[in-house]
C-alpha cells in the first residue's frame, strides 16, 4: 500500500500594513519636541515680561528687558510659523496651540480699547496681559501634561490628533483666515481707530468710511475778540490746505506751529516726504503757505526737549527719511525707552509747545481781533482748554476732510 502524497503546509495568512498615523509616524517625536519648546518659550517669555512690567511699575526700571526683549521677538516669530504649520499638520490639537499661537495679537485687540481710555495705566495693563499669558500658559501644560507633574516632552505623543495632511483641512483653514479673521480684525482694527481718533482729539478729528475729517472751531469772547482752531495735519489733499489758507482773514494774526533748531541737536531734517509720496497727497510744509494776515512764529526750539525726546525724534526722523532699510530696522529693534519715556515725550511736544502758544497769544492779544491758531489736531484739546480760561466759548465748528479714501471723491468740505 502506497503513502499518500504529503501535504503542502498552507502559507501564514498575511496581515495588512497599517498606514501611518501620528501614534506610528516616524516624525511625532520630533514634533512633539518642537511644540514642547515652543511651549517652553511661551512661558519664558510670558514669565520675563511680567518681572520687566513689574520692575518698570515699581522701581521705574526695566531690569528684565535685556531678557525679555529678544524673548518677545523670537515668540512673535515661533507663533507665526506655528500658525503656518497648523494648517499643513492637523495633527497638531488645536485646543492647546490655538491660543498660544494667537495670543500675542487677541491680546493687542483686547487690550486695544483699554490703552484707549485708561491710557495712563498703560504699565498696569501690560502686567495684566502678562500675568494671563502665564496663566494660559500654565493652564495648556497641565492639560498637556494631564497634572502637573514635569516630564520630557510636555507635549504627550497620545496629545496628538489621529489626522494627516488632506487638502480639504488646508483649504478649510485658509478660507477661514481669508474670510472670517482678516475681515474681522480689519473691522475691529478701524472701529478702535475711530473711537481713540475721537477720544483722543476730544472731537476735533473723526475717522470715517469716506475720509479723515478735522474740525475747525471759532472762538469769540465778550469784548469782541475771536480765536480760529484749525487742526492741522503735516500731510493732506492740496486742497485742504489751499482753501485753509485762503480762509484766513487779512487783519488777522496767525500763531505758526514749526519747532526750530538753533543748536543743530536734530541729526535728521524733519520732513514727511515720503509718508506723503505714499499716500498720494502733499505735504504740510511746502503747500500751506497762507499770504493773508500776520504770521508769528509761535513754536519752540528743540534745545528745551529732554535728551529722549531728541534721541526718539532722531530715530524717528531717520526712518521717514532713510526708510525701513536693514540698518534702520537694526537701530528701531536696539531701541529701548526709558521707564516714563511716554510721559515726558508728552510734556515736550505737546505741553510744552501748548503752554508757548497760548503765552505768545496773551502776549498779543491787544494788536488784533482775530487770531488764528493752525496747529497740528493734536495740539487742539489741550489749547481749547487754555484759550476757554481765558474768557473765549465755542460760538461756530466747520468740517474739513483731510484726506479722502474715495479716489473719486473731490469736495474738500465735509458735510455738515
Amino acid at each position: 500500500m502506497s503513502n499518500p502524497p504529503p501535504l503542502e503546509a498552507a502559507p501564514p495568512p498575511t496581515q495588512p500594513i497599517p498606514s501611518p498615523t501620528p501614534e506610528s509616524n516616524s516624525s511625532r517625536p520630533t514634533l512633539a519636541s518642537l511644540l514642547s519648546l515652543y511651549l517652553g518659550l511661551f512661558l519664558a517669555e510670558a514669565i520675563a515680561s511680567l518681572l520687566n512690567h513689574l520692575s518698570a511699575a515699581v522701581f521705574k526700571l526695566n531690569l528684565f528687558n535685556i531678557v525679555s526683549a529678544p524673548l518677545a521677538m523670537l515668540l512673535v516669530v515661533t507663533s507665526i510659523a506655528l500658525y503656518v504649520l497648523m494648517a499643513f499638520v492637523p495633527a497638531i490639537p488645536k485646543r492647546l496651540f490655538l491660543p498660544l499661537a494667537l495670543f500675542i495679537p487677541l491680546a493687542m485687540l483686547v487690550s486695544m480699547p483699554l490703552t484707549i481710555y485708561f491710557y495712563g495705566a498703560l504699565q498696569l495693563i501690560d502686567c495684566g496681559v502678562s500675568l494671563v499669558q502665564l496663566g494660559v500658559g500654565l493652564a495648556v501644560l497641565y492639560w498637556a501634561q494631564g497634572g502637573w507633574g514635569w516630564r520630557w516632552p510636555l507635549i504627550a505623543e497620545n496629545r496628538f490628533n489621529s489626522r494627516r495632511f488632506s487638502w480639504r483641512h488646508l483649504l478649510g483653514f485658509v478660507s477661514v483666515n481669508i474670510f472670517v479673521l482678516l475681515p474681522g480684525a480689519a473691522v475691529y482694527l478701524f472701529v478702535c481707530a475711530t473711537v481713540a481718533v475721537d477720544h483722543f482729539s476730544d472731537g476735533f478729528v473723526a475717522l470715517k468710511s469716506h475720509g479723515l475729517i478735522v474740525q475747525a472751531r471759532k472762538y469769540v469772547r465778550d469784548d469782541g475778540k475771536t480765536i480760529h482752531l484749525f487742526p492741522m495735519a503735516h500731510v493732506a489733499d492740496r486742497s485742504f490746505y489751499r482753501t485753509l489758507a485762503e480762509s484766513f482773514a487779512t487783519n488777522s494774526i496767525a500763531l505758526m506751529e514749526g519747532v526750530t533748531d538753533e543748536q543743530g541737536l536734530l541729526t535728521n531734517h524733519i520732513s514727511y516726504k515720503r509718508m506723503a509720496a505714499t499716500l498720494g497727497v502733499a505735504e504740510q510744509q511746502k503747500e500751506f503757505n497762507p499770504t493773508r494776515g500776520e504770521r508769528v512764529p509761535a513754536d519752540v526750539d528743540v534745545s528745551v526737549f529732554r535728551p529722549g525726546t531728541l534721541g526718539f525724534l532722531n530715530l524717528v526722523m531717520m526712518v521717514h527719511s532713510k526708510g525701513p532699510r536693514p540698518d534702520v530696522v537694526l537701530q528701531l529693534m536696539r531701541y529701548t525707552p526709558a521707564p516714563g519715556f511716554e510721559q515726558e515725550l508728552l510734556d515736550d511736544l505737546l505741553h510744552k509747545r501748548n503752554q508757548h502758544v497760548i503765552e505768545t497769544l496773551r502776549s498779543r492779544l491787544d494788536d488784533s481781533e482775530q487770531f488764528i491758531v493752525p496747529w497740528g489736531a493734536a495740539h487742539m484739546p489741550g489749547i481749547a482748554q487754555e484759550i476757554q480760561k481765558l474768557g473765549f466759548r465755542v460760538a461756530e465748528t466747520r468740517d474739513f476732510t483731510v484726506i479722502h479714501f474715495s479716489s473719486k471723491a473731490t469736495a474738500v468740505e465735509a458735510d455738515q
